[in-house]
């Protein structure tokens, strides 16, 4: 089975190769730069969706022979008690659509004063956690958790959640 995956991001690549061998034993994944079309920081829930579903839009348009193809889109959202982090998943496949959250975490405020200031999160982290490149690493999560949760983990589990109406094919 053929997996397009909108990203190059080695985090993004593992996540969606775990995710989709919970259920598939043949896995192939192809990675392909695709555009959001949404800010390079969304600030919102919906832009976020909006970023993964154009990725996972772009990634079939260049590469048509797949059978999934995958978004995921990194953002935060203002909360009552500060900035929140999480990402979507969009996956196009079969005629269907698969779309999951992952869980958010509230940022530090020292982090999210960054962001609020137009830095992207993972620089924003690599800044205040004295990291190099954690976004393609652990992540904010994994800094956060002292790595009980890293970043592959987070999104693994939207792209099984992402994967429910592929693998229940007479409910959807």
């Amino acid at each position: 089975m053929k997996i397009v995956v909108a990203s190059e991001n080695p985090v993004k690549l593992r996540a969606v190769e775990k995710g989709f061998k919970a259920f598939y034993h043949e896995v192939e994944l192809e990675s392909v730069l695709a555009g959001s079309g949404v800010s390079d920081q969304p600030l919102t829930d919906r832009e976020t969706l909006i970023g993964a579903r154009n990725r996972a839009t772009e990634a079939r348009k260049k590469i048509h022979d797949a059978d999934f193809w995958v978004g995921i889109e990194g953002g935060v959202q203002s909360e009552e008690n500060g900035l929140a982090a999480f990402a979507w998943i969009v996956i196009y496949g079969a005629g269907k659509k698969g779309e999951a959250r992952t869980a958010a975490f509230m940022l530090p405020k020292k982090v999210g004063h960054l962001v609020a200031g137009g830095l992207e999160l993972g620089t924003a982290n690599d800044l205040v956690f004295n990291a190099s490149n954690s976004k393609q690493k652990n992540g904010a999560v994994g800094l956060l958790t002292h790595n009980q949760i890293d970043r592959t983990e987070l999104y693994r589990q939207a792209v099984i959640l992402a994967l429910i109406p592929f693998i229940n094919s007479g409910l959807y």
